[in-house]
C-alpha cells in the first residue's frame, strides 16, 4: 500500500516551483490558477522572493500548497500516474492537510488557495507579535515533552503542538512559558530545546480566534468526499466524510499535529511506500517512525520522471 504526503510550513524557499514551471505547462497552469484565485502574483514571489515576504504565513501557506499540488499534477498528467490509482491514503503536515485534500479532489485548487490565505492571515492575527513562541525539543518523545510543557506553563499556555517523530516534538504557547521550557530541558531528559523563527504560536489554545475564522470559512466552502481517505492531524485516523473533515480542519488550528501517530497508523494499516510531494521535510521523519518503509521525496522534474517509472 502507498500514501502520498504533503509538507507543512517551513518547507518554503525562494526559487520553489521555478524549475518545474520552466519544464511543465501543467505546473504553470497550477501556479496561474492560484495567482488568479488570490488576486496576487504569488508565483513571482515563490520564484524570486523576497524571502521576507515569502516567509509571511499568509503567503507561505498557499505557496507550499501550490508547489506540492503542481508536483502531483505533473505526475498525473505528464507521468500518467493518477492519485486514485496509485495511492491508498493521503496525509499532510498541518497546512499540508489542505494540500492532501486538494490532491484527493475533496477541495478544488482555487478554494484551497483562498482557504489557506484566510488561515494564514487568521493565525497571524490571533496573537500579537512577541506574545507567543514555539520551540523544537530535540531528543524528546511526546511523554517527556508533555511533562516539560506542564512544568513550564505556570498558568500560561504551553503545550505540544507537533508530535513529529520519536526524536522531535514542537511545543507552542506564551513566549515566557516556552522560554522557561527551553531552559528546563535537561531536567526532563531532553537533549536540546531550540526556539523556532516563527511569527505566531501555532497549534495551541492561543489560536482559538483563528479556529473560529476557519470554522466560518470552511462552512462556506464546497467539500466533497476525497478520492482516497485522508489521515487527519488531530485524530491520526482516516476520514472521508466532508462534514467530518470540516470539523477536523477547525480542530487542527488549536490541536496537536499527531504526525508520528499518523505515519505509524498508516504503516500499521499496511502502507509500505510513502511519497512526499513538493518538499524534503517529511521523508526523514517517516524513516524515523517506520524504518522499514520506502520513502521518496519528489521535488524536481527528474524526481517526477523517476517516480512515474516506478509506480
Amino acid at each position: 500500500m502507498r500514501a502520498f504526503l504533503f509538507p507543512g510550513q517551513g518547507s518554503q524557499v525562494v526559487g520553489m516551483g521555478r524549475d518545474l514551471a520552466d519544464a511543465s505547462a501543467t505546473a504553470r497552469e497550477v501556479f496561474q490558477e492560484v495567482d488568479e484565485a488570490l488576486g496576487q502574483h504569488l508565483f513571482r514571489l515563490m520564484a524570486d522572493g523576497p524571502d521576507a515576504d515569502l516567509m509571511l504565513t499568509e503567503n507561505a501557506q498557499p505557496a507550499i500548497m501550490a508547489n506540492a499540488v503542481a508536483t502531483l499534477r505533473v505526475l498525473e498528467r505528464e507521468g500518467g500516474a493518477r492519485l486514485a490509482e496509485k495511492a491508498d491514503f493521503v496525509a499532510g503536515h498541518s497546512l499540508g492537510e489542505y494540500s492532501a485534500l486538494c490532491a484527493a479532489q475533496a477541495i478544488d485548487l482555487a478554494t484551497t488557495a483562498r482557504l489557506l490565505k484566510t488561515r494564514g492571515r487568521a493565525m497571524q492575527a490571533a496573537v500579537p507579535v512577541g506574545v507567543g513562541a514555539m520551540a523544537a525539543l530535540l531528543g524528546a518523545d511526546v511523554a517527556r515533552a508533555q511533562a516539560l510543557a506542564e512544568a513550564a506553563a505556570e498558568g500560561q499556555v504551553c503545550t505540544v503542538a507537533n508530535d513529529n517523530d520519536p526524536t522531535q516534538v514542537v511545543i507552542s504557547g506564551h513566549r515566557e512559558a516556552i522560554e522557561r521550557a527551553v531552559a528546563m530541558v535537561k531536567e526532563h531528559g531532553i537533549k536540546r530545546g531550540v526556539l523556532l523563527p516563527v511569527s505566531a504560536p501555532f497549534h495551541c489554545a492561543l489560536m482559538r480566534p483563528a479556529a473560529e475564522a476557519m470554522a466560518e470559512a470552511l462552512a462556506a466552502a464546497d467539500l466533497r468526499p476525497p478520492l482516497v481517505p485522508v489521515y487527519a492531524n488531530v485524530t491520526a485516523a482516516p476520514a472521508a466524510d466532508p462534514d467530518t473533515i470540516r470539523d477536523l480542519l477547525v480542530r487542527q488550528v488549536t490541536g496537536t499535529v499527531r504526525w508520528r501517530e499518523s505515519v505509524a497508523a498508516m504503516a500499521a494499516a499496511g502502507v509500505t511506500d510513502f511519497v512526499e510531494f513538493g518538499g524534503k521535510v517529511l521523508a526523514p521523519m517517516v524513516k524515523r517512525i517506520a524504518p522499514d518503509a520506502t520513502v521518496t521525496s519528489v521535488v524536481a522534474m527528474a524526481d517526477i520522471e523517476a517516480l512515474a517509472k516506478r509506480l
